[in-house]
């Protein structure tokens, strides 16, 4: 059995792999001064309230919060007695990764790209909504191409509602119209139709620069709230970094 972790900069997602089948996962807000027993109880109790009664054998963590590498790494060993694959630099991915240096892609990016392409294959653009709205493109061989990184839905809302006093804060849902004819449905438009468009602009630009024709994959955890507005998207998969966790845990351990 595996445990996966994703470690956003708001929530962090814990998946549980039987072979290749994800039985049972949840998201819970990101501490980034949790300690390892915190981290424990945290888990524990998931692993209760889900039912999990098999013992966890593996471990894999894609982080972009770096205070909390040290504390995952600690709970695996105290609380479940081994040693986590953190995927960074000198992990082995199976692909070619074209950026400069490649070092600095981000783990989340690469771990989400190894999913779709082990699950759906390439060429293929992914957006992940997220703290971040991410772009990420892969050809047919699976190789990362490169991508974009603009704010998120949320850190835009945020910015809106901190510097503009009068604007109510509104619910993240989308109105029936465009052209709202209230306040509250006015700010809605703005925000839901103004993300789906960027997004929506943003794959078109990177097609043009694709060969082949790739197809468009919405991730994150507010895939599920944008990515229905956004023409073009094939598939909506909030959990494929997971996926690609256990891809390439299962490779790493191949090679050890």
């Amino acid at each position: 059995m595996l445990l996966a972790i994703d470690v956003g900069n708001s929530t962090m997602t814990l998946g549980i792999f039987v072979d290749e089948e994800l039985q049972t996962h949840g998201r819970f807000t990101t501490r980034r001064d949790a300690t390892p027993d915190e981290l424990g109880g945290q888990l524990l109790t998931f692993l209760s309230q889900r039912g999990v009664s098999a013992k966890v054998e593996a471990m894999a963590v894609s982080s972009v919060v770096p205070s909390l590498s040290q504390p995952l790494a600690e709970m695996a060993r105290s609380y479940l007695g081994l040693e986590a694959l953190f995927v960074g630099p000198g992990t082995r991915t199976g692909m070619e990764i074209h950026y400069d240096p490649a070092r600095d892609v981000g783990a989340d990016r690469i771990v989400t790209a190894v999913g779709v392409h082990h699950r759906y294959g390439g060429p293929a653009i992914m957006v992940s909504f997220g703290t971040a709205t991410v772009f990420d493109a892969i050809d047919k061989n699976g190789s990362y191409l490169g991508g974009a990184i603009a704010p998120g839905l949320q850190l835009s809302v945020d910015a809106l509602f901190a510097r503009a006093a009068r604007l109510p804060r509104v619910d993240l849902v989308a109105p029936a119209k465009t052209l709202g004819r209230t306040t509250v449905t006015s700010v809605q438009a703005g925000i839901m139709y103004g993300a789906a468009a960027q997004a929506e602009g943003m794959i078109a630009r990177i097609r043009l620069e694709m060969a082949g024709e790739p197809k468009v994959v919405a991730t994150g955890g507010l895939a599920s709230l944008v990515a229905p507005l956004v023409r073009g998207v094939d598939i909506i998969d909030p959990l494929v970094l997971l996926e690609g966790l256990r891809v390439l845990e299962l490779l790493n351990r191949s090679h050890d």
